[in-house]
């Protein structure tokens, strides 16, 4: 979204929903069912990706998880649900029930899920009896019928007193027509509610200031391409059971994600579109992450993979440490890795509020990082509690903190000043009787910040040196706790020159 709409919508929010309904991007889809039906192999079809976890055991799904979903050439909002089970004790699959009726209160248009070769289950007329009561567009779906197989189970189907099934095959892709059919009726429903209330509401002309997302020339200060009105992707990232989900539900003010007692509850990466202060932040919950040699089961090792592909699609990583086991090397190898990819990291410290003895503690934590986290030295480290919302505001400043920094821009006239203060502060050392010469510096791109600095002889510039000018453009530039690469290359023309780099 550019600048202009971002204005435009804090401007006059109600004019701009009523453009979004005319788009038809506000009709919400959601897919209800008992577990393993092929819900979120439906998901995946509409979507056009593999996003949601699948696999044949029952339950794979636990959150509500959303994206948006196409047909031909219609954009939609799609939930994906955990399969629904008629439980009210309290237990992880009341939990489940709870965020499925939230998903079913959300939407516009129900698709009502059953497996055609199965047939009709209590559990299907059990949530038949929730659907017509929510007073929603319900449309019966029966998966699975690629195959003689499910003919009976189509007929058992109006026994449910939703009307005709709609037959396809999530996993062939069989059927999508129908679903474009209804879609399509929603979507022109919502259109002609707009054009109504359209009628009814004055849209007045809104005049904005374009804000420049481009370097600002070579100027003795660093400058930025960052423009603070863009979404930020944040990944929530950590062992099993470090509180998560718990602070992303207090983040966003409502239990939009599954939590519990029980370690592991999240399976699939769920992204919570979220605003703060007037930027949309789109947090990231991911599964807990163990160690390899612990991680045994399928659907472990599926959420494991998904958790790991949310840190190379996010720009902050936020590591979520327990106060009361800080700093063990499962938490030091997701750092590292966070540093590998290149990412912004923020470590949050959770469960504060069980610390007794808080200023010796947050000492010792602080030597700890500083100690165990050479790369990243500097990073920040903020102490919270995601279960009463103490210092969230101190958490979200600080992301936004190293996002500048990730996204600095130094000039090449002031970085070869600072090259040139190093070298005569500290020269290289000679190798083989040869003084090395370090002859100019500049910066190749930003997020992270990368450096590509021209040596006499590239090969025999010693990795202590390197790291000597990493650590001094992460001081100089206020570059701390943020990934920086720095390339080292041949400064000679010379075309029969080993061209050689290395990175650091």
């Amino acid at each position: 979204m550019n600048d202009i709409e971002t204005q435009r919508q804090r401007a006059h929010p109600e004019a701009v929903k009523i453009r979004t309904l005319v788009a038809g991007m506000t009709v919400t889809v959601a897919i209800v069912g008992r577990p393993n039906v092929g819900k979120s192999t439906l998901f995946n079809r509409l979507v056009g990706r593999k996003i949601a976890l699948v696999d044949d055991t029952p339950g794979v799904t636990r959150d509500r998880r959303e994206a948006e979903g196409r047909i031909a050439d219609l954009r939609f909002r799609i939930l994906d649900t955990a399969g629904y089970e008629d439980r009210t004790d309290g237990s992880l699959e009341d939990r489940m029930r709870q965020q499925t009726e939230l998903a079913i209160a959300e939407a516009d248009v129900i698709l009502f899920m059953i497996d055609a070769r199965a047939g009709i289950v209590p559990l299907d007329e059990r949530f038949a009896q929730v659907l017509r009561k929510s007073g929603k567009d319900v449309h019966l779906i029966a998966n699975k019928v690629e195959g003689r197989s499910a003919e009976a189970g189509l007929m058992e189907a109006y026994s449910l007193g939703f009307g005709e099934p709609v037959g396809l095959s999530a996993e062939h892709g069989l059927g999508l027509a129908d679903l474009h059919s209804i879609v399509s009726q929603a979507i022109d429903a919502a259109a002609a509610r707009a054009e109504r209330a359209e009628q009814e509401v004055h849209l007045p002309a809104v005049d904005v200031d374009i804000v420049e997302d481009e370097l600002e020339g070579e100027g003795e200060e660093a400058t930025l391409r960052w423009n603070p009105n863009r979404y930020l992707n944040v990944a929530i990232v950590g062992r099993p059971n470090a509180g998560k989900s718990t602070l992303i539900n207090r983040l966003v003010g409502e239990d939009r994600v599954l939590v519990g007692p029980e370690a592991g509850i999240t399976r699939d990466s769920i992204l919570v579109p979220w605003e703060w202060q007037g930027r949309t932040i789109n947090l990231v919950d991911t599964a807990g992450i163990r160690r390899r040699s612990r991680v045994t089961e399928k659907l472990e090792k599926l959420a494991v993979g998904d958790s790991l592909r949310s840190i190379q699609y996010a720009e902050v990583v936020v590591l979520m440490l327990d106060a009361t086991q800080p700093f063990e090397k499962q938490d030091l190898q997701l750092a590292d890795l966070v540093e590998r990819e290149g990412r912004a990291l923020v470590i949050a410290v959770n469960k504060w509020d069980l610390i007794e003895d808080k200023q010796e503690t947050l000492a010792n934590l602080q030597e700890a990082c500083e100690r165990l986290l050479p790369q990243v030295r500097g990073v920040p480290l903020v102490t919270l509690s995601g279960l009463t919302g103490r210092n969230l505001d101190r958490l979200m400043d600080a992301i936004f903190e190293i996002e500048k920094s990730w996204n600095a821009h130094i000039s090449t006239a002031r970085l070869n000043r600072w090259l040139a203060g190093m070298v005569e502060g500290h020269p290289p050392p000679a190798v083989s009787g040869r003084r090395l010469k370090l002859r100019y510096i500049t910066q190749a791109k930003r997020r992270p910040p990368s450096f590509i600095v021209f040596v006499s002889r590239p090969d025999a510039l010693p990795s202590s040196y390197v790291r000597y000018l990493v650590n001094g453009l992460r001081d100089t530039f206020g570059l701390k706790g943020t990934p920086i690469r720095l390339w080292v290359r041949a400064s000679s023309n010379n075309p029969y020159d080993d061209p050689t780099k290395r990175r650091h």
